[in-house]
Protein backbone atom coordinates (compact mmCIF):
# COMPACT_ATOMS: atom_id res chain seq x y z
CA UNK A 1 0.00 0.00 0.00
CA UNK A 2 1.22 3.27 -0.67
CA UNK A 3 2.25 5.72 2.21
CA UNK A 4 0.97 8.99 2.07
CA UNK A 5 3.30 11.76 1.32
CA UNK A 6 3.45 15.39 2.40
CA UNK A 7 6.38 17.67 0.58
CA UNK A 8 6.22 21.11 1.85
CA UNK A 9 7.82 23.66 -1.12
CA UNK A 10 8.97 26.46 0.95
CA UNK A 11 10.89 28.26 -2.22
CA UNK A 12 12.70 31.47 -1.72
CA UNK A 13 11.44 32.48 1.28
CA UNK A 14 12.81 32.38 5.25
CA UNK A 15 16.03 33.66 6.44
CA UNK A 16 17.94 31.44 8.82
CA UNK A 17 16.16 31.85 11.72
CA UNK A 18 12.64 31.83 10.32
CA UNK A 19 14.28 28.17 8.81
CA UNK A 20 14.93 27.14 12.16
CA UNK A 21 11.97 28.21 14.07
CA UNK A 22 9.71 26.46 11.40
CA UNK A 23 11.67 23.90 11.58
CA UNK A 24 12.00 23.30 15.40
CA UNK A 25 7.85 23.74 15.46
CA UNK A 26 7.39 20.94 13.22
CA UNK A 27 9.84 18.61 14.90
CA UNK A 28 7.44 19.13 17.83
CA UNK A 29 4.24 18.85 16.89
CA UNK A 30 4.60 16.72 13.74
CA UNK A 31 2.86 13.26 14.15
CA UNK A 32 4.90 9.95 13.53
CA UNK A 33 3.85 7.08 11.54
CA UNK A 34 1.21 7.73 9.41
CA UNK A 35 2.94 9.01 6.54
CA UNK A 36 5.86 10.30 4.84
CA UNK A 37 7.21 13.96 5.31
CA UNK A 38 9.76 15.73 2.84
CA UNK A 39 10.95 19.38 3.94
CA UNK A 40 12.52 21.19 1.11
CA UNK A 41 14.56 24.56 2.11
CA UNK A 42 16.24 26.97 -0.06
CA UNK A 43 19.53 26.12 -0.76
CA UNK A 44 21.50 28.08 1.83
CA UNK A 45 19.09 26.36 4.60
CA UNK A 46 19.60 22.83 3.46
CA UNK A 47 22.65 21.66 6.20
CA UNK A 48 20.13 23.45 8.71
CA UNK A 49 17.53 21.41 7.60
CA UNK A 50 19.81 17.99 7.45
CA UNK A 51 20.87 19.13 10.87
CA UNK A 52 17.81 19.84 12.29
CA UNK A 53 15.92 16.58 10.82
CA UNK A 54 19.03 14.44 11.90
CA UNK A 55 17.25 10.92 13.40
CA UNK A 56 14.12 12.02 12.65
CA UNK A 57 11.70 10.46 9.90
CA UNK A 58 11.58 13.59 8.06
CA UNK A 59 13.51 13.59 4.98
CA UNK A 60 15.02 16.81 2.85
CA UNK A 61 14.43 17.82 -0.29
CA UNK A 62 16.49 20.36 -2.09
CA UNK A 63 14.29 22.74 -4.96
CA UNK A 64 16.74 21.86 -7.80
CA UNK A 65 19.80 20.63 -9.56
CA UNK A 66 21.59 21.71 -12.57
CA UNK A 67 21.60 19.06 -15.16
CA UNK A 68 26.00 18.73 -15.08
CA UNK A 69 27.76 16.98 -12.13
CA UNK A 70 30.09 19.86 -12.28
CA UNK A 71 31.66 22.69 -14.88
CA UNK A 72 31.73 26.63 -15.13
CA UNK A 73 28.16 27.52 -14.07
CA UNK A 74 28.65 29.80 -11.71
CA UNK A 75 25.93 29.67 -10.15
CA UNK A 76 23.98 26.53 -10.06
CA UNK A 77 24.47 23.70 -7.36
CA UNK A 78 24.93 19.96 -8.57
CA UNK A 79 24.04 16.83 -7.39
CA UNK A 80 27.29 15.88 -6.14
CA UNK A 81 27.21 19.23 -4.07
CA UNK A 82 23.87 17.84 -3.19
CA UNK A 83 24.98 14.15 -2.23
CA UNK A 84 28.10 14.79 -0.51
CA UNK A 85 25.71 16.66 2.35
CA UNK A 86 23.26 13.79 2.96
CA UNK A 87 20.05 15.64 0.88
CA UNK A 88 17.54 12.34 -0.40
CA UNK A 89 15.63 13.84 -2.31
CA UNK A 90 15.46 16.94 -5.12
CA UNK A 91 11.55 18.26 -6.89
CA UNK A 92 12.79 18.32 -10.47
CA UNK A 93 10.17 20.12 -13.30
CA UNK A 94 8.66 22.19 -11.21
CA UNK A 95 6.08 24.82 -13.39
CA UNK A 96 8.05 27.55 -12.05
CA UNK A 97 10.89 26.01 -13.34
CA UNK A 98 9.58 25.39 -16.75
CA UNK A 99 8.25 28.96 -17.16
CA UNK A 100 10.26 31.62 -15.33
CA UNK A 101 13.24 29.74 -16.10
CA UNK A 102 12.62 28.37 -19.71
CA UNK A 103 13.57 24.82 -18.35
CA UNK A 104 12.69 22.18 -21.66
CA UNK A 105 11.33 18.49 -21.09
CA UNK A 106 15.26 17.42 -22.01
CA UNK A 107 16.85 19.49 -19.91
CA UNK A 108 13.94 18.17 -16.84
CA UNK A 109 14.93 14.79 -18.18
CA UNK A 110 18.95 15.40 -17.84
CA UNK A 111 18.22 16.44 -14.27
CA UNK A 112 16.07 13.05 -13.98
CA UNK A 113 18.65 10.72 -15.00
CA UNK A 114 21.68 12.32 -12.80
CA UNK A 115 19.61 13.06 -10.24
CA UNK A 116 18.99 8.77 -10.08
CA UNK A 117 22.40 7.66 -11.21
CA UNK A 118 23.28 9.60 -7.96
CA UNK A 119 20.62 7.66 -5.86
CA UNK A 120 18.66 10.43 -4.90
CA UNK A 121 14.94 10.37 -5.55
CA UNK A 122 12.90 12.84 -7.28
CA UNK A 123 9.72 14.30 -6.73
CA UNK A 124 8.97 15.04 -10.41
CA UNK A 125 6.91 17.86 -11.01
CA UNK A 126 4.32 18.33 -14.26
CA UNK A 127 0.80 19.82 -15.51
CA UNK A 128 -0.92 21.98 -18.00
CA UNK A 129 -2.09 25.44 -18.07
CA UNK A 130 -5.10 26.95 -17.90
CA UNK A 131 -5.14 27.52 -21.49
CA UNK A 132 -4.12 23.85 -22.07
CA UNK A 133 -7.14 22.70 -20.07
CA UNK A 134 -9.80 25.34 -21.65
CA UNK A 135 -8.62 23.79 -24.92
CA UNK A 136 -8.86 20.41 -23.54
CA UNK A 137 -5.22 19.37 -24.41
CA UNK A 138 -4.71 18.83 -20.47
CA UNK A 139 -4.29 15.39 -20.98
CA UNK A 140 -1.88 15.45 -24.05
CA UNK A 141 0.09 17.80 -22.23
CA UNK A 142 0.67 15.65 -19.39
CA UNK A 143 1.28 12.62 -22.04
CA UNK A 144 3.94 14.52 -23.36
CA UNK A 145 5.68 15.47 -20.16
CA UNK A 146 6.08 12.20 -18.75
CA UNK A 147 6.88 10.68 -22.46
CA UNK A 148 10.60 11.07 -21.88
CA UNK A 149 10.12 9.25 -17.88
CA UNK A 150 8.97 5.95 -19.76
CA UNK A 151 12.20 5.57 -21.08
CA UNK A 152 13.53 5.16 -17.28
CA UNK A 153 13.88 1.43 -15.73
CA UNK A 154 11.25 -0.46 -13.42
CA UNK A 155 13.87 -0.03 -10.49
CA UNK A 156 14.25 3.70 -11.26
CA UNK A 157 10.66 3.94 -10.53
CA UNK A 158 11.60 3.07 -7.19
CA UNK A 159 13.03 6.23 -6.41
CA UNK A 160 10.22 8.62 -8.37
CA UNK A 161 7.42 10.20 -7.09
CA UNK A 162 5.00 11.97 -9.26
CA UNK A 163 3.39 15.73 -8.61
CA UNK A 164 0.90 16.59 -10.49
CA UNK A 165 0.62 20.29 -10.29
CA UNK A 166 -2.06 21.91 -12.81
CA UNK A 167 -0.33 25.82 -13.55
CA UNK A 168 -3.44 27.23 -13.29
CA UNK A 169 -4.38 26.24 -9.09
CA UNK A 170 -0.41 27.29 -8.40
CA UNK A 171 -0.53 30.33 -6.17
CA UNK A 172 -4.02 31.78 -7.99
CA UNK A 173 -6.38 30.46 -5.28
CA UNK A 174 -7.68 28.33 -7.61
CA UNK A 175 -7.82 24.63 -6.98
CA UNK A 176 -8.86 21.43 -9.20
CA UNK A 177 -11.88 19.95 -7.48
CA UNK A 178 -11.16 16.30 -5.96
CA UNK A 179 -13.21 15.01 -9.03
CA UNK A 180 -10.58 16.71 -11.47
CA UNK A 181 -7.88 15.42 -9.21
CA UNK A 182 -8.58 12.29 -9.30
CA UNK A 183 -9.51 12.01 -13.13
CA UNK A 184 -5.65 13.38 -13.82
CA UNK A 185 -4.23 10.77 -11.33
CA UNK A 186 -6.59 7.99 -12.69
CA UNK A 187 -5.23 8.54 -16.28
CA UNK A 188 -1.20 9.25 -15.27
CA UNK A 189 -1.71 5.36 -13.34
CA UNK A 190 -3.26 4.43 -16.50
CA UNK A 191 -0.22 5.70 -18.46
CA UNK A 192 2.38 3.74 -16.35
CA UNK A 193 0.02 0.79 -16.10
CA UNK A 194 0.26 0.80 -20.30
CA UNK A 195 3.79 0.90 -20.20
CA UNK A 196 4.97 -1.13 -17.27
CA UNK A 197 1.94 -2.97 -16.23
CA UNK A 198 -0.27 -2.30 -13.16
CA UNK A 199 1.99 -3.61 -10.23
CA UNK A 200 4.35 -0.93 -10.83
CA UNK A 201 1.84 1.49 -11.24
CA UNK A 202 -0.05 1.18 -8.24
CA UNK A 203 3.21 1.27 -6.79
CA UNK A 204 4.33 5.02 -8.17
CA UNK A 205 2.79 7.63 -5.25
CA UNK A 206 1.13 10.47 -7.40
CA UNK A 207 1.22 14.09 -5.27
CA UNK A 208 -1.27 16.46 -6.04
CA UNK A 209 0.42 20.32 -6.19
CA UNK A 210 -2.10 22.67 -7.00
CA UNK A 211 -3.16 25.09 -3.73
CA UNK A 212 -3.57 22.34 -1.06
CA UNK A 213 -4.99 24.12 1.99
CA UNK A 214 -6.56 23.17 5.48
CA UNK A 215 -9.78 23.49 4.25
CA UNK A 216 -9.29 21.42 1.11
CA UNK A 217 -6.92 18.65 1.44
CA UNK A 218 -8.97 15.88 3.57
CA UNK A 219 -11.31 15.77 0.29
CA UNK A 220 -8.04 15.75 -1.78
CA UNK A 221 -6.36 13.54 -0.05
CA UNK A 222 -9.35 10.64 0.13
CA UNK A 223 -9.58 10.21 -3.69
CA UNK A 224 -8.09 6.79 -4.25
CA UNK A 225 -5.01 7.84 -6.78
CA UNK A 226 -3.96 11.24 -5.15
CA UNK A 227 -1.19 9.97 -2.67
CA UNK A 228 -0.86 13.26 -0.59
CA UNK A 229 0.70 16.50 -2.03
CA UNK A 230 3.46 19.04 -2.71
CA UNK A 231 2.34 21.72 -0.71
CA UNK A 232 3.43 25.43 -1.43
CA UNK A 233 2.73 28.51 0.32
CA UNK A 234 0.36 27.02 2.66
CA UNK A 235 3.57 24.83 3.96
CA UNK A 236 4.95 28.33 5.78
CA UNK A 237 2.41 28.07 8.57
CA UNK A 238 2.92 25.88 11.09
CA UNK A 239 -0.67 25.71 12.00
CA UNK A 240 -1.63 25.39 7.98
CA UNK A 241 0.80 22.77 7.26
CA UNK A 242 -0.22 20.64 10.46
CA UNK A 243 -3.76 20.31 9.76
CA UNK A 244 -2.90 19.26 5.60
CA UNK A 245 -0.86 16.71 7.30
CA UNK A 246 -3.19 15.79 9.54
CA UNK A 247 -5.69 15.41 6.75
CA UNK A 248 -4.16 12.08 5.87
Amino acid sequence: MRLKTIAANWKMNNDEKETTDLLSELLIHIPSGAQKIILAPSFVHLNTALQATYNSAIEVAAQNMHHKVSGAYTGEVSIKMLKSIGVQNVILGHSERRTLFNETDDVIFEKVKLALEFGIKVIFCFGESLEERESNNHFKTIEKQLSKLLDLSTNDWEKIYLAYEPVWAIGTGKTASPEQAQEMHAYIRKILADKYGEELSEDVSILYGGSVKPNNAKELFSQPDVDGGLIGGASLVVGDFLDIVNAV
